[in-house]
């Protein structure tokens, strides 16, 4: 997927990821979903696809919440279509966003010594 990285693109997934935070905080009754974060949206270069980045708890079977965000993925959809003033709302793909984990669990450079 040929990401963009226009203002469009850029304004478009912030807008998204603010949504899907607050549905996912207040409308989603789904327990695997209950402490999951979304982190970024990164938009492909027409605009038809998002990809939403997420972390989950530790503890959390990140298959699992995969599971029930690809189920909940139309619900989520359907309500962007409500709450976003654009002609066609993307497709969402979910993805576990690591970048923290590699951060915080990465092992130091054996050079740095």
């Amino acid at each position: 997927m040929k990401l963009s990285e226009s203002k469009r693109a850029n304004r478009m997934g912030d807008q998204i990821m603010r949504e899907i935070s607050m549905m996912l905080m207040e409308e989603v009754r789904d327990p695997r979903l209950e402490f999951v974060t979304v982190s970024g949206v990164r938009m492909n270069a027409n605009l038809e696809v998002a990809e939403v980045l997420f972390t989950a708890p530790a503890d959390a079977d990140v298959q699992e919440v995969e599971k029930a965000l690809k189920k909940a993925a139309g619900f989520l959809r359907t309500q962007l279509g409500r709450r976003l003033r654009v002609r066609h709302i993307p497709e969402l793909r979910f993805m576990h966003d690591t970048f923290l984990e590699d951060m915080v669990y990465a092992k130091p450079d054996e050079s740095d010594s």
